[in-house]
């Protein structure tokens, strides 16, 4: 049998790189493998639901999934996650000492679905603060008019407004329009040193560690998706995905792990490798459900009571059976 040909959309990633120069193989997959920034992939992904395999954010798969329309089957590889308490940048003229001094503010997003937003949100319910506090702002980071990539239904105590068509969240957090911006990237204007911006959290690492120590949750932003017609004709392809896709993992922690040449062009990796090992253990980026049930949980959760999915999704709808359990030798 000829192999499946395959367009693969994912990101350049060190953990995704060993399968993106063909290092390692998916059974029985001959890929095309495009590298693409996320918000270029899940735009068309989840539009027009362009490719084979790609990509997918963990919040607009929940979206489509809740409403029994996603025309993608999750694979759980986690290629992206990232602790978000970097994400909130306040201006430093509206009285914001602390996450509670949000409410009743206008805090800019670029999307109120993005995964980014919900695990944000989420740390701010801890400080009292609920979605319905807050208005939303949503527009282009640097470019106006950046819509929903999804239509949403959200509750009616849920306010976002729409950004004027002529300014970005960027120029509007410069100019003092909105007290604040909440998203996966900084505005440029926080990223040259802005006066009158300052992150929400003081030391956002601190705030990060301190949260991961009490929650054990390590934020998943993006999973992997394949196309549900293609699962159907091929019901063995999602354990091939993630079987390929632990073992880039395993192989890019390898060359991370080797020090004689450091593979990152920055300082003290050896440090930080051992300090995340400290801190989460040595499988501290784990793919797979078994390890990563009651972060899943807790980002259902969370995604429900933000009004972006009308009904609670379980775990195990995200994921063919194939891959809830790991091969055993």
């Amino acid at each position: 049998m000829a192999p499946l040909r395959l367009s693969v959309a994912i990101g350049d990633y060190d953990r995704n790189r060993p399968l993106i120069d063909g290092r390692i193989r998916i059974d029985g997959v001959d890929p095309v493998v495009m590298t693409l920034e996320p918000e270029e992939i899940f735009f068309r992904a989840f539009r027009h639901a362009e490719f084979d395999v790609c990509e997918m954010s963990l919040s607009s798969f929940t979206v489509k999934t809740s409403r029994g329309d996603c025309p993608y089957v999750g694979v759980p590889a986690f290629v992206s996650r990232a602790f978000r308490h970097t994400s909130i940048v306040v201006r430093t003229d509206r009285g914001i000492q602390g996450p509670a001094d949000l409410k009743g503010k206008r805090i800019g997003l670029p999307e109120y679905q993005l995964t980014a937003c919900v695990w944000a949100r989420m740390i701010l319910e801890e400080h009292g603060v609920k979605a319905s506090d807050v208005t939303w702002v949503r527009g282009g980071i640097e470019t106006p008019g950046r819509p929903e990539k999804i239509p949403l239904q959200l509750p009616p105590d849920i306010r976002v407004e729409v950004a004027p068509e002529t300014q970005s969240l960027n120029a509007l957090l410069a100019a003092g329009e909105i007290d604040g911006f909440l998203g996966p990237r900084t505005p440029s204007c926080f990223d040259q040193g802005h006066p009158q911006l300052r992150w929400l959290f003081e030391d956002p690492t601190a705030a990060a560690e301190d949260w991961f120590r009490r929650t054990r949750i390590f934020p998943i932003m993006h999973v992997i998706g394949v196309r549900r017609t293609i699962v159907e004709a091929n019901p063995w392809l999602p354990a091939a995905l993630l079987k390929a896709f632990e073992q880039s993992k395993a192989a890019a922690l390898v060359r991370l792990s080797d020090t004689s040449a450091t593979k990152v062009t920055l300082p003290f990796i050896e440090e930080q490798l051992a300090a995340a090992r400290r801190l989460m253990g040595q499988d501290y980026w784990s793919y797979g459900v078994p390890a990563n049930r009651h972060t899943l949980e807790a980002f259902l959760d969370a995604h429900h009571r933000q009004g972006l999915s009308a009904r609670r999704v379980a775990v195990d709808e995200l994921f063919p059976a194939s891959t809830l359990e790991a091969t055993v030798v």
